[in-house]
């Protein structure tokens, strides 16, 4: 076994592989790019090596930078991870020549699977189901379009080096395929220098299902069961799940075993994954092998027991799997949200800066460990840290393990309701949403879940609750407990003490100028206790909460019982336009809310609206990124759908267009400015 080993990435994967060869006793090295030089994985490590400036190319992606700290700090083996160099055939090959051991997949294994034209047809030939397609590299965007008339629409077309939903389209006609070939080609470029592009047919109601495989140097390959990764944003997996809900045992079995098959064809040596697409009639079609440990595989080890990277650090020291494929065990229901720095009330654009608060929920799992049945959080990010524009965008991986998939998924409700975010947007209330759909906690969805129910982006509306007024009595019951507090404060002037009310109003704002006012009245409170009931009026309707919290005042979670149910929430006095207000959130959903006395509402009303500024005659950035092009000038016409500017943010390009026909007056930002959000590019008459 190794003494010690190099992680050649970042973040969260990076802390994962170092807490897996801390229960084994391997000291670890970190590197980092100079963005990264506070980074929780470099405090993590044992030893930690500058890589260079903080672009990926120049750090992260600089196989020679890598192998060098290997060499400086004496590390027997480097684990990848997942994203950088991990399925770079070339780097796997150099370590090996160095003398290194790759915890990962023999180069030619990666050569042979991380070529899509090439895998497939290796697939065919290990008599794997296979998607009808053109397997060849497509020289221009005419030709794609004629392929695509031949197969039929709607196609794939798919950057032969691609992953990450990078270098990824789907187009149902002409037009969309003429330019989703383009985008393809320079988004595979500019990723991985690799821009040959192939294409498919796109099997409609698809659903993405993958098998976890491992094999050893002593020819050894099981399969770990499968994962659902069918929620997806953009091709990008946002929720996985194992097992599926939706395929059969024989299903399972047939995808498993041609999965096998696939791998001992490639001589196949560590941890891997074999993607299927899955139609409605379960016939399932290889997609892709993934030659690397996936982000979602801590939902197989919750119903394995395993630990993957443990298994494949073993393996890359020679060891042989210690078990066949009849001792696998599949116990209880696994589910992975991404937490992702995103605004999804912004067409999800990418949401950089420090975390000013970052709480995640109680964890009772942790990384490479045994213990089962409960929540897990992977991380590489601490209060206080910056979320940096030049990676991906993970904050975090919030992970539960329940006996079956109900339970999983309400314990992943309440997980999502206590992790505490401040400082950047976070996609929870999206998470938060599509756990409540009826349609996914049914099992009834496919890769076009998101697609078909946000077609129009995610609006505030779009998260469903339950019992909106409870949101309303908690504002009423800590406004009541502050009440209390201020009360007791000694030295107030003598007929000029707080006084403690039972009635008051909540004053909701629905934004526009546009409130609504509930009468509350508060009483039966205890203090000490902490408990409270209190009747909310919605028109004509008297609602009853009866709220028990120890929580303190200034605690962002606040967890309790409402009516006998036990529950969990967030809550902070202050927002950016009202500092009396409290920000209430629970289940995805956010209400601002002011407890005010009656007559303070009725003063309220009387207050005029102050309508935001026009900025309709600006471009405005929204997001921060670099400005890497900017396709209008002083004095030309651009009309509604024309791009106006590009965007690079975390690793993705972003397009913006002219939402109406406009002429540009003024250029305000220049080409490689670094932008913040909301920060003015153009200007039009």
């Amino acid at each position: 076994m190794f003494t010690k080993i190099l992680i050649a990435n970042r973040g969260e994967i990076a802390c994962r592989v170092i807490k897996t060869a801390q229960k084994l006793g391997i000291k670890t090295v970190a590197v980092y790019s100079e963005a990264d030089k506070d980074a929780r994985h470099v405090e993590l490590a044992d030893e930690a090596v500058l890589l260079g400036p903080a672009p990926s190319r120049e750090s992260y992606l600089v196989a020679d930078k890598i192998i060098a700290a290997a060499k400086q700090t004496g590390a027997q083996a480097i684990h990848p991870g997942y994203g950088f160099l991990s399925e770079n055939e070339d780097f796997a090959r150099r370590v090996e020549e160095e003398g290194i051991a790759f915890i990962g997949p023999k180069h030619y294994s990666i050569a042979a699977m991380g070529d899509k034209i090439a895998s497939k047809k290796l697939a065919n030939e290990a008599k794997v189901n296979t998607i009808p397609g053109h397997n060849e590299p497509i020289l221009s965007a005419d030709e794609a379009v004629g392929i695509a008339q031949k197969i039929g629409y709607p196609v794939m077309i798919k950057a032969s080096a691609g992953g990450g939903g990078k270098g990824l389209r789907v187009a149902f006609n002409d037009k969309e395929c003429f330019e989703g070939f383009t985008s393809c080609r320079n988004e595979a470029r500019n990723s991985f220098g690799d821009d040959r592009v192939f294409m498919e047919k796109f099997v409609e109601e698809p659903r993405h299902i993958e098998i976890q495989v491992l094999g050893d140097s002593q020819g050894n390959v099981v399969y770990l069961w499968e994962r659902e990764c069918s929620i997806q944003r953009r091709h990008q997996k946002v929720i996985e799940e194992a097992p599926s809900p939706f395929i059969s045992e024989a299903t399972r079995k047939a995808m498993g075993e041609q999965a096998v098959a696939l791998a001992k064809a490639v001589k196949y040596q560590s941890a891997g994954t074999v993607e299927f697409v899955v139609g409605k009639d379960e016939s399932f079609y290889f997609l892709e092998m993934n030659t690397r440990l996936q982000v979602e595989h801590p939902v197989t080890e919750c119903i394995t027991g395993l630990d993957l990277v443990e298994q494949m650090i073993k393996v890359a020291a020679g060891e042989a799997l210690s078990f066949k494929q009849e001792d696998i065990k599949r116990e209880g229901w696994a589910i992975e949200c991404r937490i992702n720095a995103e605004d999804p009330f912004r067409n999800f654009l990418p949401s950089t800066g420090r975390l000013v608060r970052y709480q995640p929920p109680e964890t009772t799992m942790e990384q490479a460990a045994p213990e089962r049945f409960g929540v897990r959080v992977d991380t590489g990010v601490y209060e206080g840290g910056e979320i940096p524009m030049f990676y991906d965008s993970m904050i975090a991986k919030l992970i539960v393990h329940g006996r079956d998939r109900k339970e999983a998924i309400r314990m992943m409700r309440e997980a999502l309701n206590g992790f505490v975010i401040r400082g950047i947007s976070s996609n929870i209330p999206f998470q938060s949403a599509l756990l409540a759909h009826p349609d996914f906690a049914s099992g009834k969805f496919n890769t076009g879940f998101i697609a078909q129910n946000y077609a129009g982006g995610f609006l505030a509306e779009d998260v469903p609750h339950d019992d909106p007024l409870f949101l309303v009595a908690l504002a009423g019951f800590i406004r009541r407990k502050a009440r209390e507090r201020e009360a007791g404060i000694s030295g107030q002037l003598p007929g000029h003490e707080v006084k403690i009310e039972h009635d008051y109003v909540a004053v909701v704002n629905e934004g526009h100028g546009e409130f609504e006012r509930h009468p509350l009245h508060i009483y039966e409170f205890s203090g000490s206790q902490g408990e409270a009931l209190i009747d909310v009026v919605d028109g004509t309707e008297k609602w009853s909460y009866r709220i028990v919290s120890q929580s303190r005042l200034n605690d962002t979670r606040i967890s309790g019982t409402v009516n006998g149910r036990p529950f969990t929430a967030q809550a902070e006095r202050g927002t950016a336009k009202n500092p009396l207000a409290y920000r209430i959130q629970h289940n995805g959903r956010a209400l601002e809310v002011t407890v005010m006395s009656p007559r303070a509402a009725e003063l309220h009303q009387l207050m005029p609206y102050k309508a935001p500024p026009d900025t309709s005659k600006f471009l405005l950035s929204p997001m921060p990124g670099l400005l890497v092009h900017i396709a209008a000038q002083p004095g030309q016409t651009v009309q509604a759908g024309e791009r106006l500017a590009v965007i690079e943010a975390m690793k993705m390009e972003n397009i913006l267009v002219a939402e109406r026909d406009v002429k540009v007056a003024e250029v305000l930002a220049k080409t490689g400015e670094s932008l913040s959000v909301d920060q003015p590019i153009l200007r039009f008459e």
